[in-house]
């Protein structure tokens, strides 16, 4: 039986926590650390563990083999970077770093250390409409792909969430399936700022349409809106030159704040890919010890490069370029 930590018990780390505390026999939920020890209790109580002093004990603990990261996104990169050192396996949330060079002290890590360690959380790829995607692209049956229209909504964010935030944080997810789907680096970037919703705060500019251009000419477009207002409503299509193939929305015409509940739109991303979260989380589990995680420390990185160019671009106004070097001998 694997024994797992889990550094972070917010929303997310709670959600995860009850996911490994289900899993049988299959892997025990050892210890859990937050730097609210109230909601460490309040979750090790939950799911039979026990609360660990710190994350650096929770680490070093010798009854835990494999650590979750879902604490704030600032401290991602020192967790990691602890459970390489320590030699443990670690399934990070996005992102990996919310900057390029913290990202590369992850790479760096596991180019020395000879191996992989980290899983990045990018649970979409578990998702069986995005797989169902993947699958119908890399058959060839849409034929080679031109275009991939994206849409991102949530119901509301909290009035503290900046327009970085729904780059680096939100967008990330795009990117990600992005480079999955096409099996292609992204090279420039571009974002609009269209009319805004008159009760965003200053800080956020919602919604914004997102424009990648991938090696290949492929190009990739993203409408975000952070607050939508009627629910959570993810959506993606890949045209071809055969052809397309597409996910989401439920053929619907007409959706507001009143009809969406009815409508089966789900309230947050956490109901929407509960059961990506469940797969994500059972195939770490298996693989535990298997070098070649779904997605990458190389994975996270690359997301966090195409991120960075979107925040110079909403900055400049222009279109930025991107360029991830040269993919490591251990990422192929």
């Amino acid at each position: 039986m694997v024994g797992i930590g889990i550094i972070g018990t917010g929303k997310q780390g709670s959600d995860h926590a009850r996911r490994i505390a289900s899993l049988g026999e299959r892997a025990r939920l050892v210890a859990v650390h937050d730097r609210d020890r109230g909601l460490a209790i309040s979750v090790a109580e939950d799911c039979g563990a026990r609360v660990a002093s710190s994350d650096q004990a929770l680490i070093e603990d010798p009854e835990i083999d494999a650590v979750l990261v879902a604490s704030s996104t600032e401290t991602h990169v020192q967790f990691v970077l602890a459970c390489i050192a320590a030699g443990k396996p670690v399934l990070t949330e996005k992102p990996l770093g919310i900057t390029v060079p913290s990202c590369e002290l992850v790479l760096d890590a596991e180019i020395d250390a000879g191996r992989r360690f980290t899983t990045v959380g990018f649970m979409r790829r578990y998702d069986p409409e995005y797989g169902r995607l993947k699958a119908t692209v890399d058959a060839g049956t849409v034929g080679e792909p031109l275009v991939v229209h994206c849409i991102h909504r949530n119901a509301s964010v909290p009035q503290t969430f900046a327009t970085r935030q729904t780059l680096t944080d939100t967008v990330i997810h795009e990117i990600d399936i992005a480079r999955w789907l096409l099996d292609d680096e992204i090279v420039s970037v571009a974002l609009e700022k269209p009319r805004h919703r008159p009760s965003v705060t200053r800080q956020l500019a919602d919604p914004l349409l997102v424009r990648l251009e991938a090696k290949s000419g492929s190009r990739v477009d993203i409408e975000v809106f952070a607050n939508a207002g009627y629910g959570y409503d993810v959506r993606c299509e890949v045209l071809g030159t055969k052809g397309y193939v597409a996910m989401g929305a439920g053929g619907h015409e007409l959706v507001t704040a009143e009809t969406a509940p009815e409508q089966g739109f789900p309230r947050d991303w956490l109901e929407r890919f509960r059961p990506a979260y469940d797969a994500e989380i059972s195939n770490w589990v298996d693989s535990l010890g298997d070098q070649r995680p779904t997605a990458s420390a190389w994975d996270g990185y690359a997301a966090t490069v195409v991120a960075e160019a979107l925040v110079r671009a909403l900055q400049t106004g222009h279109r930025e370029a991107v360029s991830v070097g040269a993919r490591p001998d251990l990422y192929r």
